[in-house]
């Protein structure tokens, strides 16, 4: 039976971006929200609305119960978790399944595989997919840890099996230093996940975060979207997002991408899926898979000029992929801005009244928000506000665009991150496309220093 009514199981941007999907598809929405959430634009906008809790997460974007129920008091026949919360709990998505609902995401099991590091790595591993050098999979023994060190060679980074967000991760310099950091690592993960299961790899000196957006539709058919650059990160958060890299030649490119939609076609994977890489000297190393849509979708749709939320519903809907490899071509450069409501300087979180608020327009220029002038961003959820995304026929192009277009972007009462992309921009590096993954966390240590 086919979608008629979704359940928007988010809030903030990505509700709207799904809600604006499904209504050019012709299919009706119903948002839930915590009572904080009651005034949001995508609560507004949908043809339903369900209050499913308090403002505090557990109770009301986590809360499976009051979220399936919200489903089945409004007939929604269909759930689409977006990003965060609960798009990568695998219990979650058999729960939405066991009710009938279809669930827009990829299949349980592969949702429970890519999600535990341990076992994601020996399944890229299978799959063809290059790892970086490290344990086979967990390890506890002490003495395990230094003999694999050795043949790995230091520095290595011991990593929890089931961290995220740059917790439960220490570096290794040398042999003497293993125990106390290991078990630093350790004590921070089982604080943080319950679980201090830890895995060993190789410490990559200065790498780039290369991203592939996969595509499968569950019965062995796969593609790939081409790669996203997102190396300049904060505390192992994305700050600034671009397609196509400025270091990947179009020969890697195919011969990557052949690389791991070859492994989702094998997988039989199902939805909208990337799989993340450190990139060095020329070499991909596998990190880690994310089984969802994520923030920085929008530079592949603008190079690619595929909706990737409609091909989410599509292939839910049981259809096939809409595009074959070979018809997909990649045209163009964009660029995304995370906007926070933050302090552009010391990153403290600033929630409060929006006052005023006009979004960058113009040619190529693309603003996901929920934001409002009157709006009163609550301060219990993540601090990203708006997405500002723009395109260009070549790189240089399109950072004039986005320096333009930062200029436009007015967003008054609170603090915003706006500062500091339009420092970013005008820094030589950055210009270049000559980053890595360190370049932003030391570029702001030599700021507050100086």
């Amino acid at each position: 039976m086919a979608i008629n009514r979704i359940l928007i199981a988010n809030r903030g941007e990505i509700a709207l971006r799904i809600h604006r999907a499904a209504h050019e598809m012709g299919i009706e929405t119903v948002a839930v929200h915590s009572t904080a959430d009651a005034d949001a634009m995508h609560v507004r906008l949908a043809d339903k609305a369900v209050c499913i809790g308090p403002p505090s997460a557990t109770e009301s974007y986590l809360n499976h119960a009051a979220i399936i129920s919200a489903a089945e008091v409004t007939g929604a026949d269909a759930i689409h978790p977006g990003y965060g919360f609960l798009s990568e709990n695998a219990q979650f998505a058999d729960i939405v399944e066991a009710h009938d609902i279809k669930w827009i995401g990829p299949k349980p099991e592969h949702i429970r595989t890519m999600g535990d590091k341990v076992q994601a790595k020996k399944t890229a591993g299978a799959l063809g997919l290059p790892l970086v050098p490290g344990s086979d999979g967990a390890v506890s023994d002490f003495d395990e840890m230094k003999k694999i060190a050795k043949e790995i060679g230091y520095p290595v980074l011991a990593k929890a099996a089931a961290g995220g967000g740059g917790r439960g991760m220490q570096v290794v310099p040398s042999e003497d230093k293993m125990e106390s950091l290991v078990k630093q690592a350790m004590n921070e993960a089982k604080a943080a996940f319950g679980d201090d299961t830890m895995y060993l790899e190789k410490y990559l000196g200065n790498p780039r975060h290369i991203e592939f957006q996969v595509f499968g539709d569950g019965n062995g058919n796969a593609i790939h979207l081409g790669e996203r650059d997102c190396s300049l990160q904060r505390r192992h958060q994305k700050v600034f997002e671009e397609a196509p890299s400025p270091v990947i030649t179009p020969e890697e490119r195919e011969r990557m991408g052949g690389i791991v939609a070859k492994a989702m076609a094998d997988m039989g994977y199902r939805g909208a899926g990337t799989i993340e890489f450190l990139w060095e000297n020329g070499e991909f190393y596998f990190i880690e898979m994310n089984t969802r849509l994520q923030v920085e979708h929008p530079v592949t749709e603008a190079i690619t000029g595929m909706d990737l939320v409609r091909e989410q519903i599509r292939i839910a809907d049981g259809k096939a992929l809409s595009v074959k490899q070979e018809d997909l071509v990649f045209s163009g450069h964009a660029i995304e801005c995370r906007i926070n409501a933050e302090d552009p300087f010391n990153f403290t979180p600033s929630p409060g009244k929006i006052t005023a608020y006009h979004p960058a327009g113009g040619m190529h220029v693309r603003v996901d928000s929920g934001l409002y002038a009157g709006y009163a961003i609550p301060p219990f959820y993540d601090s990203m506000i708006a997405k500002l995304i723009v395109y260009g026929r070549t790189r240089e192009g399109c950072i004039m665009r986005l320096k333009r277009a930062l200029d436009e972007m007015v967003i008054e009462g609170v603090k915003t991150s706006i500062p500091l992309h339009e420092e970013l921009i005008q820094q030589p590096d950055i210009l270049s496309g000559d980053y890595t993954i360190k370049w932003l966390e030391e570029y702001l240590a030599k700021r507050e220093a100086d």
